[in-house]
């Protein structure tokens, strides 16, 4: 089948320019030298391909091996796919829009709730795979895949989404608005949420009657394959979605080819101003959600219990490996004397493999990971920060050895210039912050280039109202830590956190999936009597 797809006559070129951005897969240069030890050793199985409806081994020579990071026992190989794989994924999904964009829009909703109920139903399967592959906690994952699950359901009311609007704009004359897809977009996704981020893209994209090329992180794709099988199973089209592997060459692939129209991204600051710059320049939709600082204010009129609890799970858990991990807290007045109680909390979270039934924190995504976190622990040490919990080198069960475990980590007594502090560390490590006043807090965070989340913890109403006016940040929780919007609502990071300028999932998510069309007509009411020309430009009266 795959030999009657593979029918390419132009060749895209991959300028040398993007290997000098590193992050878009940790540590690729080693992953090279890993390559040849997996060609050699064909027991490990291989990650599959996923085009035109039917999961396909690639044909390439280059492989990435993939570790479960709580053990860094090898379980899979992951293919760079080839030039001519990419382009039959491409010519696939452009072939299969041609009769997706003209299926009925109820259509397409009935695939959304068979989709939804599919994925509820393999919850705990989605959940094992992010857990095997990436370290969640097993109960994480299973909100990892939950989150995403409920844009797939916000995705089920389509119909009503994807009303125009109708105006009579003169006399037996109408102007009338139609919402179309655009063809062939592309989403590529990073490791720390393979179901979530993933479902934020492909469902809404094909809703709205567009076709789709998913690349889910090398280090991880294992839930987008079982997302993958779902979708076939909820009557989602051959070529409608298609899933591909790899990293540098298929993401230049995906900002070059010609098919692709619109380009979503999540992931690191690097790799996604490259996207956005290279899709952009061949005349592309790109949203790139990139890095962030998130930092949460302590007001003194603050629940105590509740807020320690709150700062604990929001800076700890994931391995503070979420976009939105609230890793940055400024104390206002004496809530720095907060200090040694969240310490207390802290210590008691449990750091062992994902699957453990009282695990707390699961291990990083790599040994590099591992490295840079713990790197950054000792700079702010070495910059003057005070370590008040070391979370390097943590007790694991023997079975966890050689896993990439770091434990929550404090530093406290931090200032704005410290490397910890400016760099965004991705780890289960909390840097705190003093100022006297609700003010000077305001000013520090509107200073941070990033603007993806805040929050702020108080009982004034007055306090809060003011803080969210004021702060320069697209989300803002109160008295809650980590202020994701539900999907009816958009993910609205700003400032440095993004490139383009309309949002994932919700009424921004299906504008940038779509187009307006915009269609006035006339239907003169004497053409019905009348058998005399007009001659004159159209007035409106």
């Amino acid at each position: 089948m795959l030999s009657q797809i593979l029918k390419i006559t132009k060749r895209s070129g991959f300028p040398a320019s993007i290997h000098k951005f590193k992050s878009f897969s940790c540590d690729f240069s080693t992953s090279r030298l890993a390559l040849a030890a997996v060609n050699s050793k064909n027991e490990v199985p291989s990650t599959k391909l996923y085009i035109n409806g039917e999961f396909i081994e690639s044909s390439t020579d280059r492989w990435i091996p993939l570790y479960n990071p709580a053990t860094n026992d090898m379980i899979t190989k992951v293919p760079e796919t080839t030039t001519e794989e990419l382009k039959a994924a491409a010519e696939t999904a452009a072939e299969a829009f041609k009769t997706w964009r003209k299926t009925s829009v109820l259509t397409r909703q009935r695939a959304m709730l068979d989709l939804q109920l599919l994925i509820r139903q393999n919850m705990d399967k989605l959940a094992r795979s992010i857990t095997e592959e990436q370290g969640k906690t097993f109960a994480d994952a299973k909100g990892d895949v939950l989150r995403g699950l409920q844009v797939v359901e916000n995705a089920c009311g389509i119909p009503s989404s994807l009303l125009g609007e109708t105006l009579e704009v003169s006399t037996d004359m109408d102007t009338f608005t139609i919402r179309q897809p655009l063809g062939v977009t592309a989403g590529i996704c990073p490791f720390n949420f393979p179901a979530m981020i993933p479902l934020w893209m492909f469902p809404l994209s094909i809703a709205a009657g567009n076709t789709m090329i998913i690349k889910p992180s090398e280090r991880d794709p294992g839930a987008m394959m079982l997302l993958a099988e779902l979708a076939a199973e909820a009557g989602i089209p051959k070529g409608v979605l298609n899933v591909v592997h790899g990293s540098v060459d298929a993401v230049n692939f995906i900002c070059d080819n010609e098919h692709i129209k619109a380009i979503s991204f999540v992931g690191s600051d690097a790799a996604g101003k490259y996207i956005h710059a290279r899709g952009s320049a061949n005349g592309k939709r790109v949203q790139a959600n990139l890095g962030a600082k998130n930092h949460g204010v302590i007001l003194p009129d603050a629940n105590k219990n509740h807020t320690l609890n709150q700062l604990a799970g929001a800076a700890f858990g994931a391995a503070g490996q979420r976009c939105m991990a609230l890793s940055t807290i400024v104390f206002v007045g004496e809530t720095q004397e907060w200090l040694q109680d969240l310490v207390e909390r802290a210590k008691k979270l449990k750091v062992t493999g994902g699957f453990e039934p009282d695990a707390d924190l699961g291990p990083l995504i790599s040994p590099q990971a591992k490295e840079r976190v713990e790197r950054l622990i000792q700079s702010g040490v070495d910059q003057g920060a005070k370590l008040l919990l070391d979370g390097r080198n943590p007790t694991v069960p023997e079975k966890y050895k050689k896993g990439n475990f770091v434990g929550p980590t404090i530093l406290a007594n931090v200032e704005t210039h410290m490397e910890c502090y400016k760099e965004e560390i991705f780890g289960p490590v909390l840097v705190c912050l003093s100022v006297d006043t609700l003010d000077e807090a305001i000013e520090l965070i509107n200073k941070n280039p990033y603007g993806n989340g805040t929050a702020i913890f108080t009982n004034s109403g007055s306090s809060a109202r003011y803080f969210s006016l004021n702060i320069d940040v697209g989300q803002v929780g109160v008295n809650i830590p980590i202020p994701v919007p539900l999907p009816m609502f958009s993910f609205t990071g700003s400032r440095g956190s993004i490139q383009g300028d309309v949002n994932f999932y919700g009424k921004s998510g299906l504008q940038f999936y779509t187009q307006t069309k915009t269609v006035t007509s006339l239907w003169r009411k004497e053409d019905v009597m009348s058998n005399r020309a007009a001659v004159n430009m159209p007035t409106m009266r």
